[in-house]
């Protein structure tokens, strides 16, 4: 692992983490506001509920909604605010350790798997696409592919040198692997919820 291969100051990837942060940061907001809404007023529907299929107040108040205790969002409204300050750190000049790294790539890690296991909760329990909740799978299914491709590039997390150089070259089709996650979630959901009759 050189010195320089380490050092190398991923610009591109930390202006998609400021970007997707403050996104997804924005989608825990508003998904936190909802909440308190319903808790305020019972019975009453979350303002991103458009339909029996799409909606935020059933995920919400699922216990699918609160697996740790308390409402995901809050999760989130902490959680997103990491990338956030790396990708500005990153853009300022700063250089973390490799221990920072491997930690911040085992955060996004978790939150990747947390999405995963949520759209399933959402598609095959649930049967709702929420539309705040659909707004942090598009920002973190990318993040998680960027934080984990960088981190085998440059040597951070001990791999061989053929995947450090696989992980190079998938870096740029970042875009088309997350479109293609897109359209596995999206064909799920079609297969499970039959969407595209409930909309026209």
């Amino acid at each position: 692992m050189s010195h320089s291969a380490v050092h190398t100051r991923p610009t591109v990837m930390a202006v998609w983490l400021v970007i997707a942060g403050t996104i997804g940061w924005w989608a825990a907001y508003s998904l936190t506001m909802e909440r308190l809404h319903l808790l305020e007023n019972p019975g009453s529907q979350a303002s991103c509920d458009f339909s029996p299929l799409v909606q935020c107040g059933k995920n919400l108040v699922s216990w699918q909604g609160s697996v740790f205790g308390f409402p995901n969002p809050i999760l989130g409204l902490a959680g997103w605010m990491a990338p956030i300050v790396v990708g500005v750190a990153i853009l300022a000049g700063a250089r973390f350790a490799r221990w920072f790294w491997l930690l911040f790539g085992l955060g996004m890690t978790f939150a990747f798997g947390f999405v995963i296991w949520l759209i399933a909760q959402s598609i095959f329990v649930l049967g709702t696409l929420c539309p705040w909740c659909m707004v942090t799978w598009v920002v973190t299914i990318p993040s998680f592919y960027v934080v984990t491709l960088h981190v085998l590039r440059t040597g951070l997390l001990p791999a061989p040198a053929a995947v450090r150089r696989g992980a190079d070259a998938l870096m740029s089709w970042v875009p088309l692997l997350a479109v293609v996650s897109y359209a596995i979630v999206a064909v799920l959901a079609q297969l499970r919820l039959d969407v595209l009759s409930s909309l026209f």
